[in-house]
């Protein structure tokens, strides 16, 4: 075979190297056991299942659909699927029978691949309407012993008829993988559908290949490697980081007992890679914090003196500073002592490469873990440019930023403001929606194909892609920039010493301003230890030492922000702001029109030349009682 084009012919090379070895492919827990499966075996699985879908009358170019949880069946079905020439779709696990039923028609699927009981009751309610479908198969038969339809088929009978072509024709399923070409489609991903419905993103098999060799230069892969799979198979994140590296780089997939024991799961493989969006590596840090609370004192000592000099180097790192020798030895002492320990409970001691994605991570989340000598980076992309586009490099990170374009990939911003992403993963377009294509990809004069991400953003002065908003929650000011609130506040308060903050700017506004909270905590202990004196939050608020302090953190913000972005005055609030008094919500998002209405003369302050704003407010308390406060705020301007 000439070099590989399509992730099967990958794969078929990986099964020839390791053709009669003990060499493993896969394990699944079944049982409280993990079961080993070699690539002969895995071989024999992919073969058999293939051929019997063409032996149940697949044709090359046909798609299956495939519902169910992230299992050995489901990988060995996709692998199989491509395998013969056809095309995979994957359908999420939680969504209603009307959904599958849309999919399933929109994609043109003839069969379906569901993986137990209650996957296959939702193709059953829908059976009528989705008549292309010839057969349903089904992976796991617990609870399906009494279902007799000729229309599901188990998938163990579908590998039995591929079997005995097999042995009739044992040159056949290679043969058929050879003839794939890398600009077949390999996958239908479907979007979440949130403004409308689902868009299925073709994918083809050069997409994936080329996602696959764009993270091993930044980030190796080896056959020695084990990855957890419990990243949805359906989403692009499960295609992209499982099936194609398994294909590509001969990866180990370890797939799960059940979505249940994920965590524990991940304990005991102790993976080599692995991608947490940001909620769950915040989650991660409040529980280590927790544990360690819980633990022995001799437990505890060590951590908290060892957890400053992993902070000092990680800061240096950050900077790109040497470590000096003494703070090495410490540290690698710590990690022997300490942080390797802690990380293995969590099953992150072996990880060479850890990943966020999502929503932007806290540089304190970020600072923590590269202090427990964790590697902890930021990926950027969709499903339209297979996943990823953007990522941090080991040893190039910036906590505002997404990281720098993979290799082979390009962004740009446009006059507006939105992100473009090039990249030979970019998608073919979507299935049957050619106005969606044509309104998602702009081609420029030397032909290039850019996504339009519909995100805002822009490149610092080191190539950093620094996300801000989605475009249509971007605000515009008079000048006609546009800035992002919420960019800004996440940023402000990422500062300890900031609760909230809201960001003021429109169109009949030059510049940018806000109105601060400040941590009434955090702000008291640093007080103190400066040996300043206060009485109440309002006094401590207006302390100049504590402008000061908060001048600082917003100059730290507005070095990351284009100049119509940064924040020119702002003024440090009486009080903070309060669900009981309508300020917020209960989830702590900001009653934008409200406060706004409320804090008029502040405002109105913050856009004249005032240096000071009096205010005269009605305080309430948890306790009920009422109080006037009769004040003076200060007014801080900024160059």
């Amino acid at each position: 075979m000439t070099q590989p084009e399509t992730l099967a012919q990958y794969w078929l090379h990986h099964v020839r190297r390791f053709r009669g070895s003990k060499k493993v492919a896969v394990r699944q827990k079944e049982l409280g056991i993990w079961q080993p499966y070699t690539w002969d075996q895995e071989y024999e699985h992919v073969r058999n299942f293939g051929l019997g879908l063409l032996e149940l009358g697949f044709q090359r170019g046909e798609r299956v659909a495939i519902i169910g949880d992230n299992e050995k069946e489901y990988l060995w079905g996709a692998l199989a699927v491509m395998a013969v020439g056809g095309v995979v779709v994957g359908i999420f696990t939680d969504v209603t029978p009307k959904e599958v039923e849309y999919v399933v028609n929109h994609s043109d699927a003839t069969f379906v691949l569901a993986g137990d009981q209650e996957q296959v009751d939702k193709l059953l309610a829908i059976k009528d309407q989705v008549p292309r479908v010839r057969k349903v198969i089904y992976w796991d038969e617990k609870g399906m012993w009494h279902y007799n339809d000729p229309w599901l088929m188990d998938f163990r009978e579908v590998e039995a008829l591929g079997a005995r072509e097999a042995e009739t024709h044992p040159d056949r399923f290679p043969a058929l993988i050879v003839e794939g070409q890398g600009t077949d489609y390999a996958m239908f991903c479907y979007t979440s559908g949130t403004t409308g419905l689902p868009k299925g993103v073709m994918l083809t098999h050069e997409n994936f290949i080329y996602a696959v060799k764009a993270f091993g230069e930044i980030d190796p892969r080896y056959d020695t490697d084990n990855y957890v799979s419990f990243i949805p198979l359906a989403w692009i994140g499960g295609a992209a980081l499982d099936i194609a590296p398994h294909a590509v780089d001969a990866i180990i997939l370890n797939f799960t007992e059940s979505p249940e024991t994920v965590q524990e799961n991940i304990r005991e493989i102790a993976p080599d890679a692995l991608l947490y969006s940001s909620r769950l590596w915040e989650s991660l840090v409040s529980t280590i914090q927790v544990r360690m609370m819980d633990s022995t004192w001799i437990n505890r000592f060590l951590y908290n003196l060892f957890l400053p000099i992993g902070y000092k180097v990680a800061d240096l790192q950050f900077a790109k500073k040497p470590v000096p020798p003494h703070l090495r030895a410490l540290y690698a002492l710590g990690r022997l002592l300490v942080f390797k320990p802690l990380l293995s409970q969590f099953g992150l001691h072996k990880a060479r490469t850890t990943y966020t994605s999502g929503a932007a991570l806290s540089p304190d989340v970020f600072r923590f873990f590269r202090a427990l000598g964790l590697p902890l980076r930021q990926i950027y992309g969709s499903t339209e440019v297979c996943g990823g586009a953007v990522a941090h490099r080991k040893d190039d990170i910036k906590f505002e930023s997404l990281g720098k374009p993979l290799p082979g990939a390009r962004v740009k911003i446009s006059e507006e403001g939105e992100i473009l992403l090039a990249s030979p993963g970019l998608f073919a377009g979507y299935h049957k929606n050619p106005e969606a294509t044509e309104k998602a990809i702009w081609v420029d004069d030397e032909g290039t194909r850019w996504f339009r991400t519909g995100d805002a953003g822009y490149l610092d002065e080191d190539g950093h892609l620094i996300y801000l908003d989605r475009m249509k929650d971007m605000i515009e000011l008079a000048g006609g920039e546009r800035y992002s609130p919420q960019y800004i506040e996440g940023r402000l308060k990422f500062s300890p010493y900031i609760s909230h903050a809201m960001t003021i700017g429109d169109k009949d506004k030059g510049y940018v301003t806000a109105i601060i909270t400040i941590d009434f905590d955090n702000v008291g202990r640093w007080a103190e230890k400066q040996g300043i004196a206060y009485t109440t939050y309002t006094d401590l608020a207006q302390k100049p030492e504590v402008y000061r302090l908060i001048r600082e953190a917003v100059e730290r913000v507005n070095q990351t922000l284009p100049p119509a972005a940064r924040v020119r005055r702002f003024v440090l609030l009486h009080k903070e702001f309060d669900a009981d008094e309508g300020e917020m919500t209960r989830t702590r998002k900001l009653r934008r029109r409200f406060l706004a209405e409320r804090y008029a003369a502040i405002i109105d302050a913050l856009y004249s030349d005032a240096r000071s704003v009096h205010i005269r407010d009605t305080v309430r308390y948890r306790d009920g009682r009422e109080a006037v406060i009769d004040t003076t705020l200060r007014i801080e301007s900024l160059k």
